[in-house]
């Protein structure tokens, strides 16, 4: 058994440890609160583009993007993964980049990868895959300008010929003690379904329809990602707060057991000085 002051000593230390997890703990349930809301705000706007691009669609069925024609041969296909910039937040990003590895081995062609967050792009060249484009130190309140060169470069590679498919991955902010990994297909992208059934839903256009619809298009493409960011984003931060909250319960037992073990080794201690005082006193007598 170890001395009762090595006890002692892990006792501080473990109490050290978990005021440092109660702080990270606080910390981020107050950055989670804001990343909920920057998440229900960010869904108002994708699914009014959505509804947009629905609307359009439906007004003008013949005018067929690039983003919305499958091709024959699909000989590349891009994948956004993203994941956190930091640690300590249980499984999630385990389990992002599990929904990513399967996706990328349910491929038959060729798949290179572009990453969000640096736990994805130390991941994905751990692996030997093929990265094309890299985001990392995004913060705490993500803008699209800091994510907007890996999207402009995968969109290019698509228009190019140098990918035919482009997916997502990434963590779906579903409640503070639930975040899913989701894959979706971006481009090409199915049509949106909702619709504006409320009277004549056609708009005016400035110079003229084809060119509003292509950059619309490309804008819900970039909402899509930016969204999927706003939601790892309230994620991370769910998930940290839930793992620092275990941590801190598993301090505050591990500190309750010592406590037992240091008083069991401090009895000792005593019944051994008593034992041996009374030897020597008897063998004084």
């Amino acid at each position: 058994m170890a001395s009762a002051k090595e006890i002692r000593t892990q006792i501080k230390a473990i109490q050290n440890t978990g005021k440092i997890t109660k702080a990270m703990e606080m910390v981020a349930a107050s950055k989670m609160r804001k990343a909920q809301a920057r998440v229900v705000e960010a869904r108002a706007y994708a699914e009014g583009i959505k509804r947009v691009v629905g609307n359009l669609m439906g007004a003008h069925p013949e005018f067929q993007h690039s983003f919305l024609v499958e091709r024959d041969v699909v000989k590349k296909v891009g994948v956004i993964v993203i994941t956190t910039d930091k640690g300590l937040c249980g499984g999630l990003n385990t389990n992002a980049l599990k929904a990513a590895l399967g996706l990328m081995k349910e491929q038959t062609a060729d798949v290179e990868v572009f990453t969000i967050g640096r736990r994805a792009g130390s991941f994905m060249r751990r692996i030997g895959a093929e990265v094309e484009g890299v985001a990392e130190n995004i913060p705490d309140s993500p803008e699209l300008a800091d994510i907007l060169g890996v999207i402009t470069l995968a969109i290019e590679k698509f228009k190019d010929g140098g990918i035919d498919e482009l997916h997502l991955v990434y963590s779906e902010f579903v409640n503070t003690m639930t975040q899913k990994p989701t894959t979706m297909q971006l481009i090409p992208c199915p049509v949106p379904e909702e619709k504006d059934e409320s009277g004549y839903w056609d708009y005016l256009y400035e110079p003229e329809a084809k060119i509003v619809l292509e950059g619309i298009l490309r804008r819900y493409v970039e909402s899509l990602i930016y969204q999927a960011m706003l939601e790892n984003k309230a994620c991370e931060q769910s998930a940290r707060m839930v793992a620092m909250k275990a941590a801190t319960d598993n301090a505050k037992d591990i500190v309750k057991d010592l406590s037992i073990t240091y008083n069991k080794a401090r009895q000792a201690a005593i019944t051994q000085e008593l034992a041996e005082i009374c030897a020597g006193a008897a063998a004084a007598g």
